[in-house]
């Protein structure tokens, strides 16, 4: 009778539960997402920079870099936005995904001052979504223009936007003006064009042949 070999427990779990017990009550959470292949910590918004510095000093952490950071709009939510951290560990070759969420008057702690390439990141999610990041020395457009009305990537952003840009002859400059369509909204059913055809050429020979059976 062979013994049985006992599983090895996943070890993004056990990072998680490390992260949970350095932390206390700046994580609320964590959950492993992908069939267990990627660790999500939730976290407390206003214990953000505490934390984040915890994830990159400790060196049983030791998330050295910012990969990206980036925004989720649930607009039913009353805190509407996740601003979601992807952080690596060379050191230990691991990730995990830190998420926080606000609305679009409270402000998100900037990590500008752990990892100074957010400042990109951070600049993106206030363009896209109106995400303020307090402490951020430049918080700027950086995909629209400096005159830009809205944020494109919220839900509830008009497909057309508010205005359009474009070149005046008259003025001989870029101007803004009133969105005006070149043509008509037409009429879609969004249906395939396999979806839509019921019959094909020929079909009527095939339903024949099952009404009166092979000749």
């Amino acid at each position: 009778m062979t013994a049985v070999e006992a599983v090895p427990e996943n070890p993004l779990r056990v990072l998680g539960a490390a992260i949970i017990e350095a932390a206390g009550p700046a994580v609320t959470g964590f959950t492993l997402e992908c069939a267990g292949t990627e660790l999500v910590v939730q976290a407390q918004r206003d214990a953000l920079i505490p934390l984040m510095t915890l994830l990159r000093d400790e060196p049983r952490f030791g998330f050295e870099q910012c990969m990206d950071l980036c925004g989720v709009d649930w607009p039913e939510k009353a805190e509407r936005f996740e601003v979601v951290y992807n952080l690596l560990s060379l050191a230990h070759n691991h990730r995990v995904r830190v998420v926080v969420t606000t609305d679009a008057a409270t402000p998100v702690p900037s990590v500008v001052g752990i990892w100074p390439t957010a400042t990109w990141f951070e600049r993106e999610a206030w363009d896209m979504y109106g995400v303020v990041f307090s402490g951020q020395p430049d918080l700027r457009r950086i995909l629209t223009d400096y005159g830009f009305d809205g944020h494109p990537l919220r839900k509830d952003f008009p497909l057309t936007g508010f205005v359009e840009l474009r070149y005046d002859e008259e003025l001989k400059r870029v101007a803004y003006g009133p969105v005006k369509l070149t043509q008509e909204f037409r009429d879609f059913d969004f249906m395939s064009p396999w979806e839509a055809m019921t019959t094909l050429p020929g079909d009527e020979k095939v339903h024949l042949n099952r009404l009166e059976g092979p000749a």
